[in-house]
Formats: C-alpha cells, structure tokens, sequence
C-alpha cells in the first residue's frame, strides 16, 4: 500500500496582514449590527421597525460576509503555521470559523425580540452571509481573498466618507426640486461606486504586489472585483434568505415598496460597477508593470548571432 501524498503547503498571508484585516471586518460588522439595532429599537411602531430592518439587512450582510472569510483566514493562517492542511480539513475549519462568527452576529439581531420569526430570519441570514464568507476563505489562494476582504473594508470606508459629504456634492450637482435631486442623487451613486471601484482594484494591487510572482496576474482581477462580488452576493442574499422581511416592508405602505425596489436596483447596479471597475483597475495597474514578452522571431535571430559570433571568435 502506498501512502497518500502530502498536501502542498499554501502560501498563507502573514500574520499581521490577516490580524489586521479580522480586526477591520470586525469592527465594520459590529457597527453595522450596532446601527442596526439602535435604529430598529428606537422606532415607536412595528410597521418602522420593519422597515428599519429591511433597509440595514443588506448592509449587515455584506459585513458578515467579510468578517466570516477575514476570521477563517486568521484561523487557517495560526493553524497553518504548526501543520499542513488538506483541501478537505482547510475547508472545514474555514466554514467552521465562519460558522461561529455568523452566530456570534445573529445574537444581537434575534435578541431584538424572540417572539416572532423577523428577526429570526434576519439572524439567520446574517449567520449565512458569515459561513459563505468562511467557506470562501477555505479556496487555496488566501493571499486573493485577503485582498479583496481588505478591498471591501476600504470600499465602506471610503463610501462613508463621501455620503459625510453627501449634501454638498448633490447641490453641485444640480439638486433642487424632486426630479433635480433624484437625478443629482443617480449621479452621486454612480460617482461612488466608480471611485469605489477604483480603489478596489488599487488595494487589491498593492497587496497582491507584495507576492511578487506568487499570485498569478488574473487573479488581480479577482481581487480587484472582490468588493463588487461582496455587494453583490449580499443582495442575492437579502433577496433570497431574506425575502420575508423585504415583503413585510413592501407591504407597510406602497411608497415603502416603491423605496425597497429603488434601493435593491441601485445597490445591484453599484456593486456590479465596482465589480467591473475593481477588475479592470488591478488589471490595468498589474500590466503597467509586466515586461513585454519577447518576440520569437528576435529571439531566435538574437541566438543565431550569438551563435555566429561564438564561432567566429573560436
């Protein structure tokens, strides 16, 4: 009988890097949840509260996602550090560490009030958002995910600095009646999610830059759609897991369902430009530094002369 061959050792972000990243995604979730709730329990109706519930669900979800694949890198990266993971293990302690980081998220949201199914769902679909993210995180190719986790903490971060000056931009932009304001606010939202992406893709390329040859080009352009695919991905799941709590909203009042269905559009279309713009700016920043290949045609010319002149000299 022959013994199974060892598992390839991945090449693990460092320590710091991933400490630093769980420490971000952390502190962006529990702001999150911590908003969250504050606006929830501070309605004086169940008809706000559920409306309130509706419009922080996809913003928690996107945390959750990051934090769960930022938790499970730190833990894949500590364990990596004293023994060699399988494919089969890495996965498991990766949904694992999401797993628990989903659950941890979901207390303060089911706590809200135990008697009914919202908020439930809510902590459920949060607590799913975390274990994808895990799960996620258990591909062998940690330093990509670590760059688009730390994409996405700079994309919030970059996205609350600039609603700060929210007001300002919209007046610059024309905003003044209603139809003024819808039509600066459209242009707000595609300005952020351009610049957004623009910065996705500069962060994911500095950090995969640190490999040098270890990360292959195309996965820039993974990293660099890293915060895209979060936005995305967490609407699928609000749509989805958290359907319930989208339609309870729908059902308070029509111009509540007309806001849903406006926000819902918006954060899908913002996040598939910050997709695309993510990829195409790591792609372009990554070839700025490729050196051209060399021409067979030159390079085989270049060996014959050598040649030649090997000869002549003998």
């Amino acid at each position: 009988m022959t013994d199974r061959p060892a598992a390839a050792p991945v090449d693990e972000e460092s320590r710091l890097t991933v400490a630093l990243l769980a420490a971000a995604a952390l502190a962006w979730t529990a702001a999150m949840l911590w908003s969250a709730r504050t606006t929830i329990t501070g309605r004086v109706s169940a008809e706000m509260e559920v409306t309130s519930t509706a419009y922080a669900l996809p913003g928690a979800v996107a945390a959750d996602l990051v934090a769960g694949a930022a938790v499970a890198l730190l833990a894949l990266t500590l364990i990596g550090s004293r023994r060699t993971l399988g494919a089969s293990a890495r996965f498991a302690v990766a949904t694992g560490a999401g797993l628990l980081t989903g659950v941890a998220s979901a207390i303060p949201i089911i706590t809200i009030n135990t008697a009914g199914s919202l908020y439930a769902i809510v902590g459920g679909t949060v607590a799913a958002a975390a274990t994808i993210g895990g799960a996620l995180a258990g591909f062998r190719i940690p330093r990509v995910v670590a760059a688009a986790a730390f994409a996405s903490v700079g994309v919030f971060v970059l996205g609350f600095v600039l609603n700060l000056f929210q007001a300002p931009v919209l007046e610059l932009l024309g905003a003044g009646d209603t139809a003024s304001t819808a039509n600066a606010a459209q242009w707000f939202s595609y300005g952020q999610a351009a610049l957004s992406g623009l910065a996705a893709g500069l962060i994911a390329y500095f950090l995969l830059r640190r490999a040098k040859d270890a990360v292959k080009w195309p996965f820039y352009a993974l990293a660099g759609a890293g915060a895209g695919l979060v936005t995305v991905i967490g609407e699928i799941l609000s749509r989805t897991a958290g359907s319930k709590v989208l339609e309870l909203a729908g059902k308070v009042s029509e111009m509540d369902q007309l806001a849903q269905q406006i926000l819902s559009t918006a954060r899908l279309n913002s996040g598939l430009v910050i997709l695309f713009a993510g990829a195409m700016t790591a792609m372009f920043a990554v070839g700025r530094t490729l050196s051209p290949a060399e021409d067979e045609d030159d390079a085989q010319s270049s060996s014959s002369n050598s040649e030649t002149a090997y000869h002549s000299n003998s």
